[in-house]
């Protein structure tokens, strides 16, 4: 499984020879003017909730690359009315696809589309493809509900916001990696703008005071699990 960060909360995962997109927002975001919406390959596109900065890109990916949007039932409805393929999920719902198994799980937040529909409950999303199991957070705060993800499933990577104000900080985050039982953490969700700028030497010596691994990548790199 390699995961490429695509700036702010947006990921590129290949897993299985199949390509997934999550919730782009990319061509706006000028810290990511070096990635191409137009290259990106995509059979599915997870959409943690409808805000602007999680769903710019939707459509421009979908329509060029045909991809499935994957997301909540009124996510997936909004997408569908467009002409759209989608697959809508709900809270504790998993669903087999072609690249392994998904399962939607609570995020707290809001979830409102930039024209005003509304998006439903945000969420995210626990993979398990290719024997690794990732947790993809969302925009959330810290919850108890992240600790019934590990009575499932044993995490080799968790993607958690960090950048404060909107979602968890730093401090939640490594709280939150206790509860989901991961200590090898992704952050995302920082830097993009004003409010959610962070001090990224000082998340990653917090995380390393905690016995964890924060990794803060470039725009544009990858890991592979």
């Amino acid at each position: 499984m390699k995961i490429t960060y695509l700036g702010h909360a947006s990921l590129a995962i290949e897993v299985s020879g199949r390509h997934i997109i999550v919730d782009p927002y990319i061509s706006a975001n000028e810290l990511a003017s070096h990635i191409n919406i137009e290259d990106l390959k995509a059979d599915y596109i997870l959409v943690t909730h409808a805000h602007g900065d999680h769903v710019l890109d939707v459509e421009a990916i979908a329509k060029r690359t045909g991809a499935m949007i994957v997301s909540n039932a009124e996510i997936a409805s909004y997408y569908e009315k467009k002409g759209f393929k989608s697959h809508g999920m709900n809270y504790g719902g998993t669903w087999n696809f072609d690249f392994g198994k998904v399962k939607y799980v609570i995020a707290l937040h809001s979830s409102t589309f930039p024209d005003g529909s509304p998006g439903g409950n945000p969420g995210g999303f626990v993979i398990e493809g290719e024997h690794k199991n990732v947790y993809i957070a969302g925009d959330t705060s810290l919850t108890y509900d992240m600790q019934l993800i590990a009575l499932r499933t044993k995490l080799d990577l968790a993607i958690l916001p960090i950048g404060s104000n909107y979602t968890m900080d730093v401090d939640d985050a490594i709280t939150a990696s206790d509860f989901v039982e991961c200590d090898k953490v992704l952050g995302y969700h920082y830097d993009t703008f004003g409010y959610i700028k962070i001090n990224q030497e000082d998340a990653k010596r917090k995380f390393y005071e905690a016995g964890k691994d924060l990794m803060l990548l470039p725009i544009g790199d990858s890991i592979d699990l």
